[in-house]
């Protein structure tokens, strides 16, 4: 019993030296963004890379490699080192010799030049998307050549994570469709405030006002293939626009729900998708889609629900090919023209997606519904397993 305990108190003093080690990390790193004489060391690294992450000269590089990977690593393990020191638990030392790996890797860059174990800095093209769990090339790429003052992290984007710093909107052109719509003009607002780029697409486009950084196009439903070109220019496509029939069952009913929920949205994501055709593409484009709570939850409104539901599951299926990041908004009831009677205003939902979009949620819950946070996550994963096993890609 006493050795099964030491093993736990162990094991936890070690994981939470991994967390700090990470912490400490890359609070260094973020520091080296916003003090200035840090700066001058941290910007040599940034110097050496052009945009494929090859790097301008070998001499270049092993500068980079002294006054920033060497130096982070070493106040790293002595940090670590001294807490170790002060607690006095064997554990501690787990982060203590991860430390190390960081500082022997940095040390062997500088001497010999190579670049071998620079994991996130390899270059060639970016054949995957920035992942959600660890910190790849894709997710750092970004650092360097979307925004220098975000995606701080190294391994494990914990940081980023806290600090909101996993997906940066300045300067982002985000098309919106939707954008008359109560969450619609509210999503407007809250991108425009993180100096976001905005299009609204809209059937209504006299609904909004001019506003700097706001550019308002107007379309119509079946003519997605119109937008293409406008799409070519957008990072993030925002499919937000819906129609709810309510208790209606008609022959219309059921085509005007599938036709505007579902395959509408599933027209304007298909054409976005062409319009990835470079590497970084991979890094930067992405699509959000309101599948709504719908997708687990009843609306008391069955064809709103059928539709918006396999919206959701077309979406699970386009996610696996790793074409872009695709982001689904679970929402909860909010007062709008389709809702009269939500419970949540259009302002804080908005507010409540950026909150989570900046920190990499790729399945944005909000609602007051707890139950949704408990069956989304199980349905999302076993219905993600399941198409996994029984469907495939292929080429014509």
């Amino acid at each position: 019993m006493f050795n099964l305990l030491a093993c736990v108190q162990f094991a936890g003093w070690g994981v939470f030296s991994l967390l700090l080690a990470e912490v400490f990390r890359d609070s260094y790193h973020v520091l080296c963004h916003q003090v200035k004489w840090l700066a001058k060391w941290h910007n040599k690294h940034h110097q050496v890379y052009r945009r494929d992450l090859s790097i301008v000269s070998l001499q270049a590089y092993q500068d980079s490699q002294l006054y920033h990977d060497v130096v982070e690593s070493g106040l790293l393990v002595v940090v670590l080192t001294i807490i170790a020191l002060l607690v006095n638990h064997m554990g501690l030392w787990l982060g203590v010799v991860y430390g190390c790996t960081f500082l022997y890797g940095a040390s062997v860059r500088y001497f010999s030049g190579k670049i071998d174990t620079d994991y996130n800095h390899l270059p060639g093209p970016l054949q995957i998307i920035p992942s959600v769990w660890w910190v790849n090339r894709s997710y750092h790429w970004r650092h360097h050549f979307d925004d220098v003052n975000a995606y701080y992290s190294g391994v494990f984007p914990l940081v980023d994570k806290i600090l909101g710093t996993s997906l940066s909107l300045k300067g982002k052109t985000v098309a919106l469709t939707g954008a008359s719509g109560a969450l619609g003009q509210a999503l407007v607002a809250e991108l425009l405030k993180h100096n976001a780029k905005v299009v609204a697409l809209t059937t209504n486009p006299e609904k909004l006002a001019p506003q700097s950084n706001l550019k308002v196009l107007s379309w119509e439903l079946g003519n997605e293939a119109q937008l293409k070109d406008s799409l070519k220019k957008v990072d993030i496509l925002i499919i937000n626009h819906g129609v709810n029939v309510y208790n209606n069952r008609t022959p219309e009913a059921i085509a005007t729900s599938y036709e505007v929920n579902t395959f509408s949205a599933v027209r304007l994501i298909d054409i976005f998708l062409t319009t990835i055709t470079g590497p970084q593409d991979r890094a930067t484009k992405e699509i959000w889609v309101n599948t709504s709570e719908a997708e687990v939850s009843p609306a008391f409104s069955p064809l709103y629900e059928l539709s918006k539901r396999t919206l959701g599951n077309i979406v699970t299926l386009k996610r696996l090919d790793g074409s872009c990041v695709i982001r689904k908004l679970i929402l909860g009831p909010f007062k709008s023209s389709l809702n009269p009677y939500g419970v949540m205003s259009a302002q804080q939902v908005a507010r409540g997606i950026l909150f989570l979009a900046r920190r990499d949620y790729r399945n944005i819950i909000v609602t007051i519904n707890p139950l949704t946070y408990l069956l989304f996550p199980l349905k999302e994963a076993t219905t993600w397993f399941y198409y996994r096993v029984f469907s495939k890609m292929t080429n014509n």
